[in-house]
């Protein structure tokens, strides 16, 4: 039961009452107390019943994190009394539902639709947490009110900034691929197709046996081999939980993640996704040629950084155990950490270089670099000190990483899109997947 606004002003209605009537106070506080408290609850058995209500909803389940989504509910009233009073639908406070309630009329028999429009803050599924209904009755001084089950979900995908860059990457790939430059035969290329042979050509490159069959000259072109295995490793260890200007490291390594996965798909790779701390946090694998970022998308979606160290040998031996013994390109995006990577992950490396190409990509922090440039006073020399021993043990970690075969990239949040998606094509035209 709720109670209303106009039964407190009745209220003090009665209790001015009281005050001006003197010797008849208490006959008069008795009779208007009684008189309210019948209206009250006359008022609440001619309210029409929220339980009784029929829910049903409708509206987006997924958008991208800086996006609106708008969400539906229909009421309909089986019962033969009209409700009127007020609603609302609530979901968590990152979700931002508005409007916040609403007033609701439903005739008996009839349906109405509530609209509530989401503006997420955060990724991951947002839940309806119930719809209240407030029934008012017909006097307006009470009514009933009850929170009903309408269970729906929204997923909040990540935004994909680095989108801008695919067009000027595909660009470098179609020119890599001989759409723009003819190409040569070499490591880690694959035939591509015949034409007329152009003074200057490679004299190598000429199909004698397709020369024999018409009337000129005919050379082979080549093109870089396509279907090879990219494996993303996202690690969801403590260390993705730092931020980077007002995003975790664990955002910006996802954004990165999927402008590489989107340039592979388009260039005809496999590409498979795997989030691991200390066990499996969301795995994607490859169905077959084409895009996977709609998938990767969706499984990055719910992912937090894990505030636990993370297995750097559990890590190593999931990726070896992924899809057989085929050699893929590894790219681990985790923080340049000089204590976690050299007691946990360098050891381990041998194994896996041994097998497959790894590359390792990190957000680097702007603010250390310009903490690194700090002298204006005793405290600013203090914190460039510190800066510099952390990008001292930053080098210091790439070199040994690089010793080891593997290749790095240390990029600002502004730049790790584009530089793992430019070192992805560099070793591609080197013919090294």
């Amino acid at each position: 039961m709720v109670v209303t606004g106009r039964a407190a002003l009745l209220a003090l209605v009665a209790v001015a009452a009281v005050a001006i009537s003197g010797d008849l106070g208490a006959v008069v506080t008795a009779v208007a107390l009684g008189l309210l408290v019948a209206l009250i609850v006359l008022d609440v058995l001619l309210a029409a019943s929220p339980r009784a209500l029929r829910l049903s909803r409708e509206g987006d389940t997924s958008l991208r994190l800086g996006d609106s989504a708008t969400v539906s509910v229909t009421l309909t009233n089986p019962s033969r009394r009209r409700l009127r009073g007020s609603v609302r639908d609530a979901w968590p406070p990152s979700a931002h539902a508005s409007p916040r309630s609403r007033v609701l009329a439903v005739d008996a028999g009839e349906r109405r639709r509530v609209t509530t429009t989401l503006t997420p803050t955060r990724r991951g599924d947002a839940r309806a947490a119930g719809l209240t209904v407030r029934s008012v009755g017909p006097l307006g001084l009470a009514g009933r009110q009850r929170t009903l089950s309408a269970p729906w979900t929204v997923r909040t995908l990540p935004p994909f900034h680095s989108r801008r860059h695919l067009p000027g990457k595909l660009s470098r790939l179609r020119e890599l691929e001989g759409q723009h430059t003819a190409m040569v035969r070499g490591q880690g290329s694959e035939f591509d197709s015949l034409r007329d042979y152009v003074p200057g050509d490679d004299v190598r490159s000429i199909d004698w046996r397709a020369t024999a069959r018409g009337d000129g000259v005919v050379v082979r072109t080549w093109r870089p081999e396509r279907d090879r295995r990219i494996l993303i490793v996202l690690d969801t260890g403590r260390t993705s939980a730092g931020r980077v200007g007002d995003t975790p490291r664990l955002d910006h390594a996802m954004d990165a993640a999927l402008l590489l996965a989107a340039l592979a798909g388009k260039a005809g790779d496999r590409v498979d996704f795997l989030a691991y701390d200390r066990r499996t946090r969301a795995q994607v694998r490859s169905s077959g040629k084409g895009s996977q970022v709609g998938r990767i998308v969706e499984a990055m979606a719910p992912l937090e950084a894990e505030l636990i160290e993370s297995d750097p040998a559990g890590m190593v031996g999931t990726i070896l155990g992924t899809q057989g013994r085929t050699r893929k390109l590894v790219v681990l995006l985790t923080d340049l950490n000089a204590a976690a990577l050299e007691e946990g992950l360098l050891p381990r490396l041998p194994a896996l270089t041994s097998r497959h190409l790894l590359m390792v990509a990190a957000v680097r922090d702007p603010a250390v670099d310009a903490m690194a440039e700090e002298r204006g006073s005793a405290d600013a020399v203090y914190r460039a000190a510190s800066a510099e021993r952390t990008l001292d043990e930053r080098r210091r970690v790439t070199a040994e990483l690089r010793r080891l075969g593997v290749e790095v990239v240390d990029a600002d949040p502004e730049h790790i899109a584009p530089a793992l998606a430019d070192a992805y094509i560099n070793l591609k035209a080197q013919g090294r997947l």
